[in-house]
């Protein structure tokens, strides 16, 4: 089963069993660390897949995500301090780091043909006009880090402070960044109040 493919309501695991997990994982239990993969891989591809908006992207950094934590990350957890947000802030470098490096060459490549325009027809219809833009595009206009912050609070379920921990940000910072962002969406949605 294709992990895009995997049920979105994965049971909830508590944070004592996950730090659980973490440890044993540390101390090379194979079986802790397909436990912490079949728990935390879905909710980790809806992470990046909400971020880059390409399924075989969001696949990529998953990928990327777990082999920096077996081979660099896995050893600088410390036992006792919460799972998730240590586990969202080496997401979130894994998804900055393939973002500069995807910039690199992007700025290096010269694209070989042009594109053809689109039709005028196609561009204005009447119908496109009254389409009002789905969430998923109005997100996409945010600045990052407020989308960042909205995603690790409504899509990853984390508390305030465990998105502070994760971006290396204060609570206060992260108020902020949310209140923005629900400003920000409810202009678009066309709702200023």
């Amino acid at each position: 089963m294709a992990l895009a493919d995997q049920p979105k309501s994965e049971p909830v695991i508590g944070e004592d069993k996950l730090e659980q997990l973490m440890q044993r994982y540390q101390a090379a239990d194979e079986s802790a660390a397909a436990a912490l993969i079949t728990r935390l891989s879905p909710q980790l591809f809806r992470f990046f897949f909400a971020q880059v908006r390409d399924r075989s992207q969001a696949e990529d950094l998953l990928q990327d995500f777990w082999l920096r934590m077996h081979h660099a990350a896995r050893h600088t957890y410390r036992a006792g301090e919460p799972v998730l947000p240590w586990v969202y802030a080496i997401a979130r470098r894994v998804q900055t780091d393939n973002y500069r490096r995807r910039s690199r060459i992007v700025k290096h490549e010269f694209p070989g043909d042009k594109l053809p325009e689109l039709p005028a027809t196609v561009t204005s219809s009447p119908e496109s006009a009254n389409l009002k833009p789905s969430v998923k595009e109005l997100l996409g206009r945010l600045p990052a880090a407020q989308r960042e912050t909205l995603l690790l609070l409504k899509v990853a379920g984390l508390s305030l402070e465990e998105v502070a921990r994760a971006t290396g940000t204060s609570v206060g910072a992260v108020k902020q960044k949310a209140h923005r962002a629900y400003v920000s969406l409810r202009r678009m949605f066309g709702n200023e109040s």
